[in-house]
Parts: structure tokens; C-alpha cells; sequence
């Protein structure tokens, strides 16, 4: 049954990104000679043409962070696999591929703005500042959480720290030999891949750089800190890039384990409609988050990415490419929960635990030391939240200098942006959370349930700015963005209402929750009128 439903899956995701991708091609009239911004604006620095196949590996490495390893775990524990399985497949073909794909496509249009800075352009200067500030928001609770999964995960497994340092110098290296050397691509990637699987070989059973949660937080985040300010040939490119090789390697176990293993479905297809984390409607969509669709997406293909393709018929590649890839990775996560019985599964700490042993049984299948599979999978965690938290970082960055109107990326404005941008996510990071019972918790599990609701309406938003964009340029109905965004608009307010209102305790996250409520109403206000009116609003 595991297998068929994988083999299916799989089936109706390449029917997906052929077909139905092509259709959204031909909806934005997509065509080859148009012109791309990382060759009429190329600086050297944000906007540089990138190979499709570098740019799909840091696309997809900054897009994949812990959401579809622990959302759809989350989501296939409480509701059942069943719910999540559905939502996975049919949300990613139908909404988060043309979430993502659309973006892209229309930050190429716009020459590598942000999504907000097209809000702009279609819905008036007041909705585009309105825009930037609840994406600012949006990236704090990001970078926040990120950083603290990366930290307590550094700081329990020191090897996967010493790994991803090791990414980091490498990265360092493998950005000059290409840009400055150049070295051709295979032949710098094969060295850098070979020096990667010497230092994963010798850092195992080996805790040889070992710091706490605390020492962590403050180094990841001088590091995002520099990744933010410096070019991105240097760091942040290559280390993506080479941090995607380590995410293909988990998806090429997962499925091979998958279709090669004699596990059978032992958790149950459905468990309840409303158990303790929230209803099914509409908190299995919240919980899966990045597995079908999230908002992040939609500011990496508009803060990076869009900057960096170097042909426009690349943007089905990359960006519903990557969406594919990363729900195959949610399917891969749910698998580990679908293979454990019901009290197995309830009984695990972490979700986290239940994806690296989950690799653990896969890399058995095909002879390898399970013990290396559980390092495999703690390390796929790592890289896939720390080129999100980087990346997130880099994004915040470009945001708030729109916000601020400066155009100029001056090393002082990077610095300065960079900092204002961590402060934050710094002091959220210092605060002590407590459970109702009195109990510390970590602040990722504090922030996660607000963070999931704020991620998907800040999807919803960036579809229905693509629709306004849309509809200027193309009067036809284009029920395929329309649908999809009523959808996300529903769900998403009514999660993040649920979560504010079930808990009136006054702090930081209820504040910040608050006002990215008011905020997401005012903008879907404003596109209302806007498409009524049905004119296009002067910059």
C-alpha cells in the first residue's frame, strides 16, 4: 500500500509539473527572449545569471526549511495520514506550485522587486508599505524560529554542526574557484562533494566543536549576519547549492526506501477531527505548512531567486520544480509516521526524532549502517533550516530597504538593514516561554502555531497580489488564481484568529499576531476595491 501510494504520488506530480505547469506557462505567456533582471541589472552581487541547475539547488535549499519534515508529521499524528496526503498532493499541484511559479514570473516581469513592491504598483503606496511591514514581521517569527531549531539541534548533536561549518568553508571556496577561478561547475562540485563526505566520515561518533543552545543562537546569527551583507557568488550561492546535494540524497533514501521496503501502513488513515493542537478545518493546512504552500516561498522567488535566473522559460524549472521537490519531502516525512503503530508515534518526543529514524530504517534497506541514517537525517534538518534561516535573513534585508525607499546597496545600508533586521528575532530568541502549567518550553514551539497561520496568509495575500497583477494585464476571469486565493484567504484568517483569540494572554507574539491580523485585513480590503474599480493605481 505504501508503495502504490508513493508510485501515485509521484505519478501525479510529474502529470502536474508537465501539464498543468505548461498550462501556467501558457496563462503568463511566457516566452524565451524576454528579458531577465540578472542580465539587464547584473551588479555582481544580488543580481547575477545562475546555471538552472545551481539555481534550482539554492531555490529549493532556501524554500525547504523544517516545515515539511515537522509539519506534516505534526499534521499525520494528530489528524491521520489520510488529511495530510490529500492536502499535500492536491494543494501543491493546484495552489503552491502556481504560488510559487506565479511569483517568480512576475518579480522577472517587475526587474527582481520584492511581491511587495508589485503590491505597489497595482494596489496603491499605502497597501505597498502595509505589505512590506507584515512580510518584515513575517521574516522575524521566520528567522526566530530557525534559529532556535538550529541552535538546539547544534547543540545536541555537535556532529552536525561540525558539518555544516564545513559546508560553510567549502561553500567559501567553491564560490571562488567558480567566480573567480573558473573552474568548470562538475568538476568544482565534485571535489567539494568528495571534501563533504570526508568531513561528515570523521565527524561522526566525534563532538569536537560542542557549544550550548545559547553560545549557538549568537553564532548563527552573526553568521546570517554576514551571509546577508556579502555578495551572493560567495556564500550564500554555493553554500545552497551544495546543501541541496545532502536534500537530494534524503529524497533519492526516502524513495528508495520507500519502494524497496516491506513496511506496511500501520498508523491509521484518519484519527480525529479535532484533537488537542486544533480543528481539522482548518489547522491541518496550518500544520503542514511548506508541504503544500507557504508565503515564504513567494519572497524567496521574488528576494532571490527572480535575481539570479538567467531565462524566463527556467521559472517552471525552478520555481514549481522546487515546489514539487519539497513535497515530496513532506510525503517522505509522512511516511516515517505511516510505518509507526498509533502509541509508537503519539509516544515520540520530537518530530525531528521521528524523520531521523524514519532514515535511519530507510538507509537499512539498501545495506548502509542505520546509525548513519540517523545522522543523515539530522543532518538534512540542519542544512534545510540553516539556508532558510540565511536566506530569510538576506530577504528581511531587501525588504526593509524597500520599506525604507533606498535603492542603494552600499555595504553601510547592508550593514545597518542587516542589523535592524536581527534585532528582533534576538530579543524574541532571550525571552523565557512558559506552558500554562508553568513549564519552559523552547521558543519555536511557542511561536510555531502563530508562525504557521502568519506564513499561510502571507500566502494568501501574495496570491491575491497576483491576481490583481493578473487581472490588469489579462481581463479574463483566471478562476485558476481566483479559487485558489478566496481558499488561502479563508483558512488562514480563520486559523490565525482561532489561535489569537483561544489565547488573550498579553505578550510579544499576541502583539505581532495582532497586528499582521489587522494588517492582512486592510490588504484584502484594498484588493476588493482595487478590482472593482478596475485601474491600475500610479506607483
Amino acid at each position: 500500500m505504501l508503495k502504490v501510494l508513493l508510485v501515485l504520488i509521484l505519478l501525479l506530480f510529474w502529470i502536474g509539473y508537465k501539464f498543468y505547469g505548461r498550462f501556467l506557462e501558457t496563462q503568463y505567456k511566457i516566452k524565451e527572449e524576454e528579458d531577465v533582471p540578472s542580465k539587464t541589472n547584473f551588479d555582481g552581487i544580488d543580481f547575477v545569471p545562475t546555471n538552472k541547475f545551481i539555481l534550482l539547488g539554492h531555490h529549493f535549499s532556501s524554500i525547504a526549511g523544517a516545515g515539511p519534515i515537522v509539519g506534516p508529521i505534526i499534521a499525520g499524528i494528530a489528524y491521520g495520514w489520510l488529511p495530510s496526503i490529500l492536502w499535500i498532493v492536491l494543494g501543491t499541484i493546484f495552489i503552491g506550485g502556481l504560488h510559487d511559479f506565479s511569483a517568480l514570473v512576475a518579480s522577472v516581469r517587475h526587474k527582481g522587486k520584492s511581491i511587495g513592491e508589485i503590491a505597489k504598483n497595482y494596489m496603491g503606496k499605502r497597501v505597498y508599505k502595509i505589505f512590506l511591514l507584515f512580510i518584515w514581521f513575517a521574516l522575524v517569527y521566520i528567522i526566530t524560529v530557525f534559529a532556535d531549531l538550529a541552535a538546539t539541534t547544534f547543540a545536541k548533536e555537535p556532529p552536525v554542526a561540525q558539518v555544516n561549518i564545513g559546508y560553510i568553508l567549502i561553500a567559501l571556496i567553491l564560490g571562488f574557484t567558480l567566480y573567480k577561478l573558473k573552474l568548470k561547475l562538475p568538476i568544482a562540485t565534485l571535489f567539494a562533494l568528495i571534501i563533504i563526505g570526508l568531513i561528515i566520515f570523521f565527524s561522526l561518533g566525534k563532538n569536537i566543536i560542542v557549544f550550548s543552545r545559547e553560545t549557538w543562537v549568537w553564532i548563527l546569527l552573526i553568521y546570517c549576519f554576514f551571509a546577508s551583507i556579502l555578495p551572493v557568488w560567495v556564500l550564500l550561492q554555493p553554500r545552497d547549492y551544495l546543501s541541496s546535494y545532502l536534500l537530494y540524497l534524503i529524497l533519492i533514501i526516502g524513495i528508495i526506501g520507500t519502494l524497496f521496503s516491506n513496511y506496511s501502513i500501520s498508523y491509521p488513515a484518519f484519527v480525529s477531527f479535532n484533537p488537542q493542537i486544533g480543528p481539522l478545518f482548518p489547522f491541518v493546512f496550518i500544520n503542514i505548512a511548506c508541504g503544500a504552500i507557504s508565503g515564504f516561498h513567494a519572497l524567496v522567488s521574488s528576494g532571490t531567486t527572480s535575481k539570479q535566473l538567467d531565462n524566463i522559460k527556467n521559472a517552471r524549472f525552478v520555481g514549481y520544480g522546487a515546489m514539487l521537490l519539497e513535497s515530496i519531502l513532506a510525503i517522505i516525512s509522512l511516511s516515517t509516521v505511516m510505518i509507526l503503530s498509533k502509541d509508537l508515534a503519539k509516544s515520540s518526543k520530537l518530530p525531528t526524532e521521528i524523520f531521523s529514524l524514519g532514515v535511519s530504517k530507510f538507509v537499512s534497506i539498501i545495506g548502509l549502517n542505520p546509525h548513519l541514517g540517523l545522522i543523515l537525517g539530522y543532518l538534512a534538518i540542519s542544512a534545510f533550516i540553516l539556508t532558510t534561516l540565511d536566506t530569510s535573513t538576506r530577504i528581511s534585508r531587501y525588504v526593509l530597504q524597500e520599506l525604507l525607499g533606498i535603492t542603494a546597496s552600499t555595504l553601510k545600508v547592508r550593514l545597518g538593514a542587516t542589523l535592524i533586521s536581527l534585532i528582533l528575532p534576538i530579543i524574541l530568541l532571550h525571552i523565557k516561554f512558559y506552558a500554562p502549567d508553568g513549564t519552559p518550553i523552547p521558543a519555536w514551539k511557542k511561536i510555531w502555531p502563530i508562525f504557521g497561520s502568519t506564513n499561510q496568509l502571507l500566502a494568501a495575500l501574495v496570491l491575491l497580489t497576483i491576481y490583481v497583477w493578473a487581472k490588469n494585464i489579462n481581463p479574463g476571469k483566471l478562476l485558476f488564481i481566483l479559487i485558489p486565493t478566496i481558499f488561502m484567504v479563508i483558512i488562514t484568517l480563520s486559523a490565525l484568529g482561532y489561535i489569537t483569540f483561544s489565547n488573550l494572554r498579553f505578550n510579544i507574539i499576541t502583539l505581532i499576531a495582532l497586528i499582521l491580523l489587522v494588517l492582512a485585513f486592510y490588504m484584502i480590503i484594498e484588493g476588493i476595491r482595487v478590482l472593482k474599480n478596475r485601474k491600475r493605481i500610479a506607483a
